[in-house]
Order: structure tokens, then C-alpha cells, then sequence
């Protein structure tokens, strides 16, 4: 392994002109390609397995689909992900199991130096996001580096998430804050609606 992609896999700042790099990256792009021009369900489902680090039973990903390399996302079972996904995995990306998110939503691990010549010299890092099991993300979710959102949690469209959400809440805008939580004080989750 190159030293630039050790450094990538350890979220520190790393050059992404590595050979090594590069060449991850044109491989995720020929799956990408294969997959957003297939219309058979099942040749979707092969290029996914080979595209992602893992991907569970029962996964819809809906084209087009864009990532920077593959083997940083994992998928768990049952989970819907609609057309126009972005998911920006320079560093690892977890979405748990039946998790639905909408048209257009962003997952971005990418930082950048805010120093101005560090910045200029082309090194940049990343920080991992991790999405729970049975969370919802409304069409249009930006999710930023760093983010976690627990299980069962409601994001609405066009939120963006600039830090960590508890399981179990709604939360919306810019920057997403909570609105409220879904447990009662049974403490049984409430009906999430219509996904």
C-alpha cells in the first residue's frame, strides 16, 4: 500500500495524485459507469458488490450514482437509496440496515486545510460518517464530514447536518437542529409516516 493511501485510510492529510490512488478511484468511475447504464436489476446488484466494501441483502440503489472510490461505503440490508446519490467516501462511509434516503442526497467525507498555501499544495482529509439503522434522509441531505445520525432518526429534505444527531428525532434546516423526538414516553418510537 502506497504511504499516500495509508494516510487516506487513517484520515490524515494525504495527496490524492498517488498512483495508487488513482488508480482506485478509475476503478470505482468503470463500475459507476457499468452501473448508471445498466437497466437490469440484477447486473446492478453484481457491479454494487463489486463497487462497495459491503453491501447487505434486499439493497436498491437507484442510478445515477456517484462516489469517489467504493470500497470505503458499507450498506446494510434492506436499505433504499433513490436516484442522484452522492457519496464523497475518501474516508468510511456506514449506512446501516433499512435505511431510506432520498433523490440528490450528499454524503461528504472530504475536508480541506483551512490554511491557504496548505490548502493550495492539494492535501486534503477526511473524516468517516456513519448513519444508523432505519434512518430516514428526506431528498436533498447533505450529510458533512465527521457526522453520525443514530437509528431511527428523521432528517427533512434539504437539512444539512454539520453534527452528530441522537436515534430517534426529526431534526431540519441549515444546519439541521432538532425538532423533536420520536419517542414517547412509552418509549415506543412513533410511526415514521409515508417513506
Amino acid at each position: 500500500m502506497s504511504e499516500q493511501k495509508a494516510r487516506m485510510l487513517a484520515g490524515e492529510l494525504y495527496h490524492a495524485d498517488d498512483p495508487e490512488l488513482r488508480a482506485d478511484a478509475e476503478r470505482c468511475q468503470r463500475l459507476l459507469r457499468r452501473f448508471n447504464a445498466s437497466e437490469d436489476g440484477d447486473e446492478r446488484a453484481a457491479t454494487l458488490r463489486d463497487l462497495l466494501g459491503e453491501v447487505g441483502d434486499r439493497v436498491v440503489i437507484k442510478p445515477p450514482l456517484f462516489m469517489d472510490y467504493g470500497f470505503q461505503t458499507t450498506v446494510g440490508a434492506g436499505t433504499f437509496i433513490n436516484s442522484g446519490a452522492v457519496i464523497l467516501d475518501v474516508g468510511r462511509v456506514v449506512i446501516g440496515a433499512d435505511v431510506q434516503i432520498g433523490p440528490n442526497v450528499q454524503i461528504l467525507t472530504p475536508t480541506h486545510p483551512l490554511e491557504p498555501e496548505l490548502r493550495r499544495s492539494g492535501a486534503e482529509a477526511a473524516e468517516p460518517i456513519a448513519i444508523g439503522d432505519n434512518v430516514w434522509l428526506g431528498g436533498g441531505v447533505i450529510v458533512c464530514p465527521g457526522v453520525t445520525i443514530g437509528r431511527d432518526t428523521v432528517v427533512g429534505a434539504g437539512a444539512v447536518v454539520t453534527r452528530d444527531l441522537p436515534p430517534s428525532v426529526v431534526a431540519v434546516g441549515n444546519p439541521a437542529r432538532i425538532l423533536r423526538s420520536l419517542v414517547q414516553e412509552s418509549g415506543d418510537t412513533e410511526d415514521g409516516g409515508d417513506r
